[in-house]
């Protein structure tokens, strides 16, 4: 059983603040003087500041107040939004996260950094400080839903916030608090009537609620002179009308949040339902019972919508990852000194929140190879004729049941003969060796193989294209290359939607059975005993006037029986390479819950996993990838034998 952590919630909440931070301060860079992305920095910073100090994480507060208070000055119009004061922001926020994550950090650090955003606004030219704003009399009355206290909302921390900004007189309201026996301690039945006295404006008033949004009705409302001779209220009228408070559990756009745990452990449930309903499928069709025949058919309807709504829960947009990018893109342009222009698109394409948990490495090395191996110097790109600014474009679409994800740059591509001659000197490819293009790209994953000549802090130790390479492989995804020598190059990481449940074809191979993942199926044809014959030793199948090469998944698992006399040919893709598999019989579609292979089996290429049939028996789940590219070697090797 979970409990909630109060300290994790901050954790969680905390750094939404910080990526919106990050984000805003990285389109101020683009536009200094935009006042919304100036407030918007401000306020993320004086939520983080109220939440943490609400929270038991005081040095985070402490620390987010005296960056509010710094940014408070460029809000206020003193202090411009230079790129050395955004820069040294940014570098605050990192400190900012290490402290929301608990992280150790040098005890001088914070006061480093402060005194660096001090730096950079003196550096700054200042504009001039305005006259002082005169005293106003202000009116505030605010009142809390009934369950704004369980949602954390501290009405005393909000007066006490009013009080900083001047002296003012609070009246709690009463007149709709319930008799004794309906009172329900954890519910807010107050509220109250405040005469505030500041110099501050009615923003400053305002942001006091910032972070109480639809939980709280106010209103603020300037006294005139005359009326405010003294602060004494003699009035304890309601803030708001019965009728104009929000009603408890109302909200619109209510969103809750659930530990990833918990989705993972009822995804694992909904898996284990398929599982019965493929059982019960089964022994209903050895039945004569129309009635049992109906309740195995809406049980079945049930689980398949179940399985659906489960699965879009799992799917989350692709934003929230390729928003993590555009700091990465700031900082390498600021270490390799190149202008980028980082563009995404098709942020609003959904994935499986656990692919997308992986997908953050891979694309980082790809990103950083970029810029580090692909762009050229802005002295490079004047002299080839292209802008100064090098364009890195990070994209993801959907395709059928797979999703693309494609890095590509108009830098100067991929030099083939450099890393052939890398390759030969690492002992990757024997010297004069016959390689297609592709095969010579495909080395750049080879482990240890990078072509940089020195070790920096972005390139040069020959681990980043191996980490994507077997990072995808664990996906069940495939990763295509295109290059364009002068243009620039592409890499497109092909994945699976889910990597839960998949919608697959069951197959039988001798006495075995096996699924092939639906979604790399193109076709079906029979394979006769006299092509089977004419065959032997080419494993070429012509289909529509193109060769296809394919395997004899019999002689491929050595099941040792004879095979079928009408054989059958799935063809299967990925991307644009396919290749046949031989097997004895189709059984039909089958819903597969993927379980992982043991350790002992996982380094077992052929398979990706297994899945439990409803007859209670195990099915081995074809690796599509895998066979196709042995059937693309194999059709290779005949070529150049013929």
């Amino acid at each position: 059983m979970t409990t909630n952590d109060p300290a994790q919630v901050f954790r969680v909440e905390a750094q939404e603040l910080l990526d919106q931070i990050e984000q805003a301060l990285l389109d101020l860079e683009k536009s200094p003087d935009d006042a919304d992305l100036i407030a918007q920095v401000f306020r993320a910073m004086h939520t983080l500041k109220g939440s943490g100090a609400m929270f038991g994480f005081d040095a985070l507060a402490s620390f987010a107040h005296a960056c509010e208070t710094a940014f408070d000055r460029v809000r206020k119009g003193q202090v411009k939004a230079t790129p050395e004061l955004i820069a040294s922001v940014l570098a605050a926020e990192d400190h900012l996260r290490a402290l929301a994550a608990g992280d150790d950090v040098p005890a001088d650090e914070g006061a480093t950094l402060l005194a660096r955003i001090e730096t950079a606004m003196t550096g700054g030219a200042p504009v001039p400080v305005a006259e002082p704003e005169p005293e106003k009399n202000w009116r505030v009355r605010f009142t809390l839903t009934r369950d704004a206290l369980i949602n954390g909302t501290r009405p005393l921390a909000l007066l006490d916030e009013l009080r900083g900004l001047g002296p003012c007189d609070v009246t709690p309201v009463w007149n709709e608090l319930p008799t004794l026996d309906g009172l329900q301690p954890a519910d807010c039945h107050l509220g109250w009537d405040i005469r505030l006295k500041t110099r501050h404006p009615r923003t400053a008033i305002e942001e006091v609620f910032i972070f109480v949004g639809d939980d709280a009705a106010l209103s603020i409302d300037p006294i005139e002179p005359a009326s405010a001779a003294g602060l004494v209220v003699t009035d304890a009228a309601p803030p708001a009308a019965a009728n104009d408070r929000p009603a408890a559990g109302h909200s619109i756009g209510y969103t809750v949040r659930v530990p990833a745990e918990r989705l993972d452990e009822l995804m694992n449930r909904v898996g284990e339902l398929v599982i019965a309903q493929s059982r019960l499928k089964q022994v209903v069709a050895f039945s004569t019972d129309a009635n049992l025949h109906s309740v195995a058919e809406e049980i079945e309807r049930l689980a398949s919508e179940l399985r659906d709504s489960m699965m879009n829960v799992r799917m989350v947009p692709i934003s929230q990852l390729f928003g993590r990018f555009r700091r990465l893109i700031h900082d390498l342009a600021r270490d390799t000194g190149k202008t980028i222009d980082f563009r995404t698109t098709g942020e609003t394409t959904e994935l499986d929140k656990n692919v997308i948990e992986r997908l953050a490495d891979p694309l980082i090395h790809l990103i950083r190879n970029s810029a580090d191996h692909g762009l050229e110097t802005v002295e490079e790109r004047r002299a080839a004729g292209k802008p100064d600014a090098g364009r890195i474009t990070l994209s993801a679409r959907q395709a059928g049941t797979e999703v693309i994800i494609s890095v590509s740059d108009d830098g100067r591509g991929v030099d083939l003969n450099r890393v052939r001659a890398k390759a030969e000197r690492s002992g990757l490819l024997a010297p004069g060796a016959t390689a297609t293009d592709n095969e010579i790209l495909q080395l750049l994953f080879a482990p240890g193989f990078s072509t940089a000549e020195t070790v920096t802090n972005l390139s040069g130790r020959g681990v980043g294209m191996d980490v994507v390479k077997r990072t995808i492989d664990s996906l069940r995804g495939t990763i295509d290359l295109a290059n364009r020598p002068g243009t620039g190059a592409e890499v497109a990481l092909r994945l699976p939607l889910t990597l839960a449940i998949i919608d697959g074809l069951l197959v039988r191979v001798g006495q075995a059975r096996y699924v092939i993942p639906l979604a790399s199926v193109e076709e079906c044809v029979e394979l006769t005993t006299d092509q089977d014959q004419r065959s032997q030793g080419r494993s070429f199948l012509t289909l529509r006037e193109q060769l296809v090469p394919f395997i004899r998944l019999r002689e491929l698992f050595a099941t040792g029986t004879q095979p079928d006399r009408y054989q059958k040919i799935v063809v299967v893709s990925t991307g644009s390479e396919r290749v046949g598999l031989v097997v004895d019989q189709i059984l039909g579609d089958h819903q597969t819950v993927i379980k992982p292979l043991s350790r002992f089996h996982a380094g077992i290429g052929t398979f990706s996993g297994a899945t439990i049939l409803g007859d209670g028996g195990v099915a081995l789940i074809l690796d599509v990838p895998h066979l196709v590219a042995a059937g693309q070697q194999q059709e290779d090797r005949l070529r150049a034998a013929g």
